[in-house]
């Protein structure tokens, strides 16, 4: 590289200089042909006190900088160190402006002309990974980063990554780079600078494109392979005996330690396979469930040229499996093959994303996102759009591009040969083991579609989410907002979006049409307006209807019967006969369009893309049309419908859903009637050594099926401690304030026993709320961080991270922090559940699930509220110990467990640990002893 880099960064005592801010330490780092050459430190006097959250941040304090130089006294150095090169910093923005208003402050003329972002360009140039912090990329590539947030720990491990940057861009063949240069125009920062020097450096010298890659229409992209029949050199006799099967893995997996359980597990699986049986196997938590499915699975495909179908519940379980299955290609003696199918609109239409390249859009978050699957495209093998890291507004682009079938003959997309969806059908027709997920297993036997493999023999891991993933996936739903995107894609006459494109493609072909082009547009402009109309009663049912809440945030109504003849409803029901009669008629008119284009004889590859775009558009079209009809004109007798919302947002967060309240006969008679075998498992399946529970939901006979239970091979004795403190206010119906006051007291204590390190799960994010403002208020734990879901900004994957990374975090979750979420290791010390975890009676679902029962003249509570509660609360048990080497407390801040006859069932369902009851001096003086 000819042009030079200065990587800087800043730490400060906040974010904004114009409000008083001040640098408090600067390190530079010299880049020349892309090595290391200079490094520049110095801590700096701000002139003003350090905040206590930056101190815990950076580690950095008053004292350190009390004898250092004022920014003034070392501003000529830092001017010089900068002069010409290009600067450089991972958040540009932030670091570039600070420095800025630093050096006019010291009387200094800054003139930086060219910066680049280390986060824009490592999106553009490591589309897939996880996460874009410096701590997470220095993990992932091993930089030497001791003092993350110091600023020469940080400027260092900046530097290393522009260089990986660099060295991977080199790799990228010239048409994605001359590409990518096109685009970078409309970026953030001036990468194009950095991509037209590698472009000059590559045209000098011609060089091969490598042979895993090729270029096809203009675009590089990988080669696709098919893996060849698997190959059995000798018979895949199933080992029966633990010792053969040992052997096997002992061969494999370093320091594998023998797990009966695990070894019981593979014969129960092969078992229910050859018996054509169906299973329920609880597996807890460090039995290596994975490789207990995945070895008898695999001998009996093989052996019986069976193919089977595994489906998780989440991607964190698909991407395991991805992960174990090559583990297991190493452990078997003989090869297989082995695919993830997902749904087809998980795949990248390539049709449409080359089209979208020919188009000026300055759209920055599409720009990106283009850049990004350019990149992309050069390392994927399955085009599985998930893999990338989208930002938010790239998710708009992400449904434009995305796989929906073809409208035209499939045979006339000149992308048929290298279409990602069809390889993926083609791999899992020949696979003897195809990787899914529930949704999509759900959709393909309710629907008959044929989109998975004809398979009998299926396993269910996580099969605790199987009966939620059902619902969802037999429910409806209707969102404001996924409304108003839907109609923003179409667009009207007015605007550049898809009908106004699609018309113009209408009007140079010369075809008529029977609904007229003025006609359809005023459709459009209607069925918004009658969608704002629609949206705003509803808004005022639900208020009127929760009147009652003074300070919920998150509203929910059930439509009962009662509801139904309130006049608001009559007018909403009027307004849904609208709508659809608006929403047919619409369909109607693009419909017309297409069929008319699909009669052309020549049409072009921009106008088929822009076809295949209006065909996925008319498929959620109608959908949107069944879902409006299924939810307010023939609502199912099965069904539950309700509609909820946040209390300060409406309209615009207004939902309606609908769900069965029981697909225990759904499941019975089109799933497991139909399959020869079906092994569930989990970790969280039984209440009291029972299954019973989970039988009954599933409509499922005991005695036809297999059940196991596995207990983990953790010494949880000596690893966990369950603590209940006895001086806490009963939990009452109705106003909680005592009790919440009395949390927060209770959490600012614990957390400097425990030093943070801790995760406080609730049941209610209204509670949840309540009480983070209670303790952020109090200003007892200003050296924490407190992050919570739904008011610290992130999804849980990301609140998680950032608890991992401060020694003093805690993280305050509820909803679906209660399984899921994985912290090993020292991270979490103390686990906090709030409140057992039972539904609210209010909640549509379990208020209708609750007369069904009623109606059976049976006890709600017993039948379904208890044993509900009984398996979250051990989901949320099974968050503190990962390992065998983890070890923590958990306290349980509601009394109920030990004042109601009902609180032993929670007991009972834990693992034998120590439990310990007194007030909060005593828990705290067990802590300090326990850790």
């Amino acid at each position: 590289m000819s042009r030079n880099f200065v990587v800087v960064d800043l730490e400060t005592t906040g974010n904004s200089f114009e409000k008083g801010d001040r640098i408090i330490q600067i390190s530079a780092v010299a880049v020349e042909n892309n090595k290391i050459v200079d490094q520049y430190t110095s801590f700096i006097n701000p002139g003003i006190s350090i905040p206590p959250f930056i101190e815990e941040l950076t580690g950095i304090n008053d004292h350190m900088v009390e004898n250092a130089p004022t920014f003034s006294e070392i501003a000529h150095q830092v001017k010089a160190f900068l002069a010409d090169s290009i600067f450089v910093a991972h958040n540009v923005l932030f670091d570039l402006s600070f420095l800025q208003g630093e050096l006019r402050s010291a009387g200094f003329l800054t003139s930086v002309d060219e910066a680049i972002d280390t986060v824009e360009l490592t999106k553009i140039i490591m589309p897939d990974l996880p996460s874009y912090k410096l701590a997470d990329l220095s993990e992932q590539f091993e930089f030497v980063h001791d003092h993350p947030h110091r600023a020469d720990s940080d400027a260092l491990a900046t530097a290393e990554l522009l260089r990986l940057l660099i060295e991977n861009a080199k790799q990228l063949p010239l048409v994605t780079l001359e590409k990518l240069a096109d685009l970078s125009f409309y970026l953030k920062s001036d990468i194009s600078i950095l991509l037209h020097e590698i472009i000059k450096e590559k045209r000098r010298k011609i060089e091969d494109l490598p042979p895993h890659l090729e270029v096809f229409r203009g675009i590089a992209l990988k080669k696709k392979e098919t893996p060849e029949e698997a190959e059995v050199t000798s018979d895949p006799n199933f080992p029966l005996h633990h010792e053969d099967k040992e052997k096997l893995i002992q061969t494999v997996v370093n320091g594998y330690e023998k797990r009966v359980g695990q070894m019981d597990m593979m014969n129960a699986v092969y078992e229910a396979f050859t018996t054509k049986k169906h299973a329920l196997i609880e597996a807890e938590t460090g039995i290596g469930k994975s490789l207990g499915y995945l070895f008898p699975a695999l001998y009996f495909a093989m052996e019986r040229k069976e193919p089977i179908i595994i489906s998780t519940y989440t991607l964190q379980m698909q991407d395991q499996l991805n992960t174990e299955i090559q583990k297991m290609s190493k452990i078997v003696p003989f090869s297989f093959r082995a695919t993830v199918l997902k749904g087809r609109h998980n795949y990248l239409n390539l049709l449409k994303f080359e089209q979208s390249l020919n188009e000026v859009d300055p759209v920055y978050d599409h720009v990106m996102t283009k850049m990004q699957l350019l990149v992309w495209l050069t390392k994927t093998d399955t085009g599985d759009i998930d893999e990338l890291n989208f930002s938010s507004g790239g998710k708009r682009y992400k449904e434009r591009i995305r796989h929906d079938g073809w409208f035209l003959q499939k045979e006339k997309d000149p992308w048929i040969s290298r279409d990602f969806y069809m390889h993926a059908r083609k791999l899992a027709l020949h696979a003897e083991i195809v990787i899914t997920n529930h949704a999509m297993l759900l959709v393909d036997m309710e629907k008959e579609k044929g989109l998975l493999p004809e398979a009998n023999f299926i396993i269910v891991d996580e099969a605790h989410n199987f009966i939620q993933a059902a619902r969802k996936s037999y429910g409806k739903k209707i969102e404001f907002h996924s409304v108003k995107y839907i109609l923003g894609k179409l667009g009207t006459l007015e605007n550049r979006q898809m009908f106004s494109r699609f018309e113009q493609m209408i009007q140079q072909k010369g075809l008529e049409t029977t609904i007229y082009p003025g006609q359809l547009d005023q459709y459009i402009s209607q069925f918004d307006a009658e969608i704002d109309d629609f949206f705003m009663l509803l808004s005022r049912l639900i208020v009127k209807e929760t009147n009652h809440m003074k300070q919920a945030v998150k509203l929910q109504i059930r439509i009962t019967e009662r509801i139904k003849e309130d006049r608001l409803w009559s007018a909403l029901t009027m307004c849904a006969e609208r709508l659809l009669d608006l929403q047919r008629q619409i369909y109607n008119g693009l419909h017309e369009r297409l069929q008319k284009m699909k009669e052309q004889s020549k049409i072009e590859s921009r106008e088929k893309a822009l076809i295949e775009e209006m065909n996925s558009f008319l498929l959620e079209w109608d959908s949107l049309g069944e879902n409006w009809k299924e939810l307010m004109i023939k609502a199912s007798t099965n069904d539950v419908v309700w509609v909820e919302g946040d209390a300060r947002t409406m309209p615009n967060s207004l939902s309606l859903y609908s769900q069965p309240v029981n697909v225990g006969d759904l499941l019975s008679d089109h799933f497991f009637a139909k399959k020869a075998s079906v092994v569930m498992t989990s970790a969280t399946m039984t209440i009291d050594q029972s299954f019973q529970y989970f039988l009954q939901q599933l409509h499922l006979e005991s005695a036809a099926v297999i059940q196991m239970q596995i207990r983990s091979p953790f010494a949880y004795e000596k690893l966990a401690k369950l603590l209940i403190p006895t001086d806490l206010p009963q939990i009452r119906a109705g106003d909680n304030d005592e009790f919440i006051e009395a949390v927060a007291g209770h959490l600012a204590a614990i957390a400097e026993a425990t030093e943070g390190r801790m995760l406080v799960l609730f049941t209610s994010h209204d509670m949840l709320r309540k009480t983070y403002q209670l303790v952020k208020e109090s200003g007892l734990l200003e050296e924490f961080v407190l992050l919570a879901q739904g008011i610290t900004a992130g999804s849980r994957t990301r609140l998680t991270k950032n608890f991992q990374q401060f020694d003093k975090a805690i993280l305050f979750g509820t909803n679906s922090f209660w399984e899921g979420v994985d912290i090993p290791g020292k991270d979490l010390a103390c686990l906090v559940i709030v409140r057992l975890p039972f539904s609210s009676p209010q909640d549509p679902l379990t208020a209708a699930k609750f007369e069904e029962i009623k109606k059976i003249g049976k006890n709600p509570f017993s039948v379904s509220s208890l044993p509900e509660a009984v398996i979250r609360f051990k989901q949320g048990f099974g968050r503190l110990i990962r390992t065998e080497t983890d070890r923590g407390v958990v306290i349980v801040l509601d009394r109920r467990i030990d004042t109601t006859t009902y609180g032993k069932a929670f007991l009972q369902s834990l693992p034998k640990i120590p439990i310990e009851r007194g007030g909060l001096k005593e828990i705290i003086s067990i802590i300090d002893k326990w850790l």
